[in-house]
């Protein structure tokens, strides 16, 4: 494999997602886009660069970004922050908003809809708490693919068995031979944008709370920060931040501090939560 075309397809999906390529991740050009070539007859990466460098490659380099970038995703994936979203922070907001005013939700990097789809059952079963009060789930992901999954509602045997409780798959799923369909109810809570954490993403609106987990781990430094900053400006002073439990905004950014107490939730820095924070998670 060129390390000249390495380094420029590298530069590519930097530029377009953020995502980092070291020379460490050779295996993973060749694993994700050897079929993308055989498809293309491209015979080396130099060629796909050159073909995804032209005017007429666009199509090509965006197939290209989507099949690079993770989208490892499962139903309320690491448990504690939904607990923390279910527990305190949906609580929270509601008390805080004058009525008749939604409470919104972003999922940021969403994949397939899992996260997007756990915070909707979770509001379903909310409802004694939160009454009429309507909650807006967004999902954005620049990958059209895992949006399209998304929307659709539909997941493999393997899909829900990971991490979605019996009681909540037998109640909000109806199975469909090998797989299974979420309910329209549930379905009808969340949409899905496409979006790029690098674009302007303003047309989007203000959100209450945010996930955007396991994701900053993929990006350096100033990315993170850039990242950071787009949801920091599109957060209340009394929002909420998820970031995964790898993450931390430590010598990243000013603009959130860590919730005492509780890992990977944070709030942008002169919020009027909990009131406890911590300098960093």
């Amino acid at each position: 494999m060129s390390q000249v075309a390495f380094s420029a397809l590298a530069s590519l999906l930097h530029t377009r997602s953020g995502l980092v390529l070291g020379p460490d991740k050779m295996y993973l050009v060749e694993t994700r886009l050897g079929p993308l070539m055989k498809r293309e007859k491209i015979t080396d990466l130099g060629g796909l660069v050159s073909r995804i460098s032209t005017a007429a490659g666009e199509v090509l380099a965006r197939e290209v970004v989507e099949l690079m970038t993770t989208n490892e995703t499962f139903f309320f994936r690491d448990g504690k922050p939904f607990e923390h979203f279910k527990t305190a922070a949906i609580k929270r907001i509601h008390a805080a908003r004058p009525p008749g005013q939604p409470i919104r939700v972003w999922s940021a990097a969403c994949s397939t809809g899992q996260e997007a789809y756990s915070l909707a059952m979770i509001v379903a079963e909310a409802k004694a708490v939160l009454g009429d009060r309507k909650v807006e789930i967004v999902g954005t992901d620049l990958s059209r693919e895992v949006l399209a999954k998304a929307r659709e509602g539909v997941y493999s045997q393997f899909e829900v068995q990971r991490g979605l409780p019996i009681q909540l798959l037998m109640k909000y799923f109806k199975q469909e031979g090998q797989n299974w369909r979420l309910s329209d109810t549930i379905r009808n809570m969340a949409s899905f944008r496409e979006g790029n954490l690098l674009g302007d993403l303003r047309a989007l609106g203000r959100f209450d709370i945010v996930f955007c987990r396991n994701v900053l781990i993929y990006f350096d430094q100033a990315t993170k920060g850039r990242v950071l900053a787009t949801i920091a400006g599109q957060m209340p002073a009394d929002g909420v931040l998820y970031l995964g439990g790898a993450e931390t905004v430590l010598g990243i950014t000013d603009r959130f501090a860590a919730i005492s107490g509780e890992r990977g939730v944070y709030e942008p820095v002169g919020g009027a939560g909990s009131g406890a924070r911590t300098a960093a998670a």
